[in-house]
């Protein structure tokens, strides 16, 4: 540790002991500290009293003494020792000293900061200073700007009670806008303050949030619904006595446990010696479609199984959302609905045998072709998720804090629109119906068994709702509103609903005030 900030330190473990009477008292020679640190200064600059004046830079006609409290210039280093010949870099490190010190006081050149600040407990900070010219005051013309990265709120203030006060003299608080092109940042709120459980006194200070981001449109689904499976062959004529028709296939849509979602290709007509039985229908049963067996006339194929119903749009978002130290979080859109599952594809129609001449050899196998059975039909698409909310634009977020304002500015840039509702995920395909059996070689006055139908194209999923709109608000907050006039606020324009598939699909507006209770 470098001397300077030795002495800064120990002089302030010597606040003790003028607390108890001035038994100790530090002195350094003029070579290693600005100056002699006596019982009768440190009385005289107030420390473990009240505020003397000559710490006050705007009451003071020259620039406040060393022993006043931690010095900070964006060109300075965190390794130096906080006096206005070496100050500090960072208002993180410099709060941290002058909370370590004792001093509870930072003084900042009016030049800016990029970096978000956490202040806790009682501690005042003195910007608008001119670091060129003996650090004397110039906050009327010129601030201190503090700021952060985009997204970040550059300024948060923490106490754990109304006896715990916040000061903040000529200090412009500005939070970065989002820019369109940021994916990254999508739905991100532009917020420039948050008091939390703490008195705030702000004097000729200006808080200043951004434009906020858009909100996210609702994620696209990557793949359709599961496809129904194929349907079964019909089994060969002169094989058997009679011939079974093709097996049933099935989707379950990927809930074993849950059948109401299933699918079935029809059965297979079978193949008699004198009369081929028709196909069955698919289900869920919502046509008939199972085809002909052969008796006057040929059999015929099973057809396509009936297309799932589209799902419902999801509702647009009209929620106000929350606040917390941690910032803003928007009203999503609700998901689409589940879009139908498909019917199964009908069973093609068996095939009549017999035996003789042109037919099957012998009675006991005298079994026409049998029908193939019909393809399952495709699950329903998944809803489209919700579009995000729009980022808000805040000046102050005061969660149950004490504000107290003295010729101050809070401004709003506009609030984000709402995200879109994302589509709903494609149904899935239906499974090709399963060939009709087939008569043997030299069996001329014999038919082909016919095949079963396609299932049905699952249902698309219904759109999402759109994202309610951001906010912009000059004070948002929770508790009793508790401050007091001496505040000029600037609010900008509120963001637009994200679309949705129908009008109750779209999102809200967003809030546009100057201050708003959450």
């Amino acid at each position: 540790m470098r001397i300077r900030r030795a002495c800064w330190l120990v002089a302030s473990v010597g606040v003790v002991a003028v607390a108890s009477g001035c038994e100790v008292l530090w002195s350094y020679e003029a070579g290693n500290c600005r100056r002699a640190l006596t019982c009768e200064y440190f009385l005289s600059m107030g420390v473990g009293g009240g505020m003397p004046v000559e710490c006050v830079p705007s009451e003071s006609a020259t620039g406040v003494d060393d022993a006043c409290g931690v010095f900070v210039s964006s060109s300075g280093s965190d390794e130096n020792t906080a006096t206005k010949e070496a100050p500090m870099k960072t208002l993180r490190a410099a709060l941290a000293l002058a909370e370590e010190n004792g001093t509870r006081r930072v003084y900042a050149c009016a030049e800016a900061f990029e970096e978000a600040v956490e202040v806790a407990g009682n501690v005042t900070i003195y910007g608008g200073l001119d670091c060129a010219n003996g650090w004397g005051w110039v906050g009327r013309e010129q601030k201190t700007t503090l700021t952060a990265r985009a997204g970040e709120i550059p300024l948060v203030m923490r106490g754990g009670g109304a006896e715990v006060t916040v000061r903040v003299e000529d200090v412009h608080v500005q939070a970065r806008g989002i820019e369109a092109e940021d994916a990254a940042l999508a739905g991100a709120s532009s917020i420039a303050a948050v008091a939390e459980e703490v008195s705030v006194e702000l004097a000729r200070c200006v808080l200043e949030a951004g434009d906020a981001a858009a909100g996210a449109e609702g994620a696209a689904y990557e793949m359709s619904a599961m496809g129904g499976a194929m349907g079964n062959s019909g089994g060969e004529a002169c094989s058997a006595a009679a011939s079974l028709g093709g097996l049933s296939v099935k989707n379950d849509c990927g809930t074993p446990e849950d059948s109401s979602d299933d699918s079935f290709g029809g059965y297979g007509g079978n193949g008699g010696p004198d009369i081929g039985g028709p196909g069955v229908n698919g289900t869920p049963e919502s046509a008939v479609n199972g085809g002909r067996g052969e008796g006057a006339e040929v059999c015929s194929d099973g057809t396509e199984g009936t297309a799932g119903d589209a799902g419902g749009s999801g509702i647009g978002a009209t929620g106000l959302g929350e606040i917390s130290a941690s910032g803003y979080t928007g009203a999503a859109g609700s998901s689409g609905t589940k879009g139908g599952t498909a019917q199964g594809g009908g069973g093609g129609g068996g095939a009549k045998g017999g035996a003789g001449e042109g037919k099957c050899t012998s009675a006991e196998s005298a079994g026409g072709a049998s029908g193939g059975s019909g393809g399952a039909g495709g699950c329903g698409g998944a809803g489209g998720r919700g579009g995000g909310a729009g980022g808000s634009s805040i000046a102050l977020i005061s969660l149950n804090a004490a504000l107290s304002f003295e010729d101050v500015t809070l401004k709003t840039g506009r609030g984000g629109a709402g995200g879109k509702g994302g589509a709903g995920q494609e149904g899935g395909e239906g499974g090709e119906g399963g060939p009709g059996g087939k008569k043997p070689e030299g069996a001329t006055a014999l038919n082909d068994a016919c095949a079963g139908g396609r299932g049905g194209k699952g249902g698309p999923g219904g759109q999402g709702g759109g994202g309610r709109g951001g906010h912009a608000i000059g004070i948002a907050y929770t508790g009793v509103a508790r401050w007091t006039r001496g505040a000029t606020i600037e609010v900008g324009e509120a963001g637009a609903g994200g679309p949705g598939g129908n009008a109750a699909g779209e999102g809200a507006t967003g809030v546009r005030a100057e201050v708003q209770a959450f």
